[in-house]
């Protein structure tokens, strides 16, 4: 049976071959959205594609490899799947010289603060810190948004390279918001401006009453992740902390590069 079409707020999935195992666990762990707690085994049926046989196999295999948990109201996912992200070493790095930094930025303007990188045409989110005051945002941690429409996706996609502007430009651009920037010629033109200023911002381009500031994060001169600030359009006024946004940024990259020049020094003395 053909795998059927993902629901719309499914996550960007990677290629699964359904004639292989892992093809098939990728099909169930593709299924769950960041607004699935749980889903039902007919539910996951349908989203895979996958007969009834076949899926009960396959969960019961995920289960007993504790990438699944069985509970009352269906299907979820498995604690063991967060032991494995944390252990992804790039992104924890980055998540661990960050966070110092985001809570600074968080502490001295109160507003929402994301850290994001690129993922093929999207922007993923690794950390998120905000407090009661923050601004009802489509970001999630975990989850991705399009490049064109935030703030940090435009600074990723600025300096993510010809061939990605290329690409992005090409295709569809999909508005999200009356405000949403859907002419590739305008968005290009601003991107170059954001080569330029070193900065991006969004005025409620992902979501009604969402502004946003967003500076890119070089280690060793490449641009590897972006930081933004969020807050709701009534109050808040990005240019405004465009000068902490940068500073925060640029600090986060001073440390990734301290870090990577003291590892390799000390793996220089080591040999």
């Amino acid at each position: 049976m053909p795998e059927p079409a993902p629901p719309s707020s499914t996550p960007a999935r990677a290629a699964a071959d359904q004639s292989t195992v892992l093809g098939k666990i990728m099909l169930v762990l593709q299924s769950f959205t960041l607004d699935d707690a749980t889903l039902g085994f007919a539910e996951l049926g349908r989203r895979t594609g996958l007969s009834k046989g076949t899926l009960h196999r396959v969960l019961a295999d995920m289960t007993t490899a504790r990438l699944i948990d069985r509970v009352d109201a269906g299907y979820r996912l498995g604690g063991y799947l967060f032991e494995l992200g944390m252990r992804a070493s790039v992104e924890r790095s980055l998540i661990e010289v960050a966070i110092p930094f985001m809570e600074d930025l968080y502490v001295r303007t109160g507003e929402t603060v994301h850290l994001g990188v690129l993922d093929g045409a999207e922007v993923v989110y690794l950390s998120k810190i905000g407090g009661h005051r923050q601004a009802v945002a489509p970001s999630r941690l975990g989850g991705r948004m399009p490049l064109h429409c935030t703030a940090i996706g435009k600074t990723l996609l600025a300096f993510g390279g010809d061939e990605l502007q290329q690409s992005v430009l090409a295709g569809p651009l999909e508005r999200k918001t009356k405000h949403t920037v859907v002419t590739a010629g305008v968005l290009r033109s601003r991107l170059d401006g954001i080569v330029a200023d070193g900065l991006a911002y969004e005025f409620e381009e992902s979501a009604l009453g969402v502004v946003c500031v967003s500076a890119p994060i070089r280690q060793g001169g490449q641009v590897v992740a972006a930081l933004s600030l969020t807050g709701p359009s009534h109050r808040f006024r990005p240019q405004a902390q465009a000068g902490p946004v940068r500073a925060a940024a640029e600090n986060i990259g001073h440390a990734l590069t301290r870090r990577d020049e003291l590892r390799a020094t000390v793996s220089h003395d080591s040999r």
